[in-house]
């Protein structure tokens, strides 16, 4: 009896632990990001809905965070519930500082989500011009340097 109520409180800590992480990124508090991430909460957890640190940072527009996370080499591909990728919650929002970070990094411009959609459709959806132009000078930057786009 008393195993299940530590596993459960166990449980609950994570998922609090886990909201205040994707909290502090939307929030744009790296300092809470590095305190939760010494305490052994991964940068890469994920809530009920799928998303992570890097979701809530890029779909907010918050660089710092994104490079922040990018250095400590969280999943930069990782989906969420309706299948988008930090980077298509960058194009949708037009954070174009933080598609060009994620796309350097190598965050990938060909996975679909739930709708069928790219980033570039999203952004292009939302007639963000200017993301599709950030999203066209990372990836010549990088066809420059050799490295093969996806």
């Amino acid at each position: 009896m008393g195993t299940a109520e530590n596993q459960s409180e166990q449980l609950e800590a994570t998922s609090e632990s886990v909201d205040a992480l994707l909290e502090a990124a939307r929030y744009d508090d790296i300092d809470d990001i590095k305190s939760l991430a010494s305490s052994g909460i991964s940068l890469d957890s994920k809530d009920s809905f799928g998303r992570t640190a890097l979701h809530m940072a890029a779909a907010n527009g918050h660089l710092d965070i994104v490079e922040y996370l990018i250095s400590q080499g969280v999943d930069l591909n990782a989906s969420n519930e309706e299948k988008n990728t930090a980077l298509h919650w960058a194009c949708l929002n037009g954070h174009i500082e933080v598609v060009k970070k994620l796309i350097l990094a190598g965050a990938s411009l060909s996975l679909l989500n739930c709708h069928e959609r790219t980033p570039v459709d999203e952004a292009v959806t939302r007639e963000k011009m200017d993301v599709i132009d950030a999203i066209n000078a990372a990836v010549a930057q990088l066809e420059l340097a050799g490295v093969q786009v996806s």
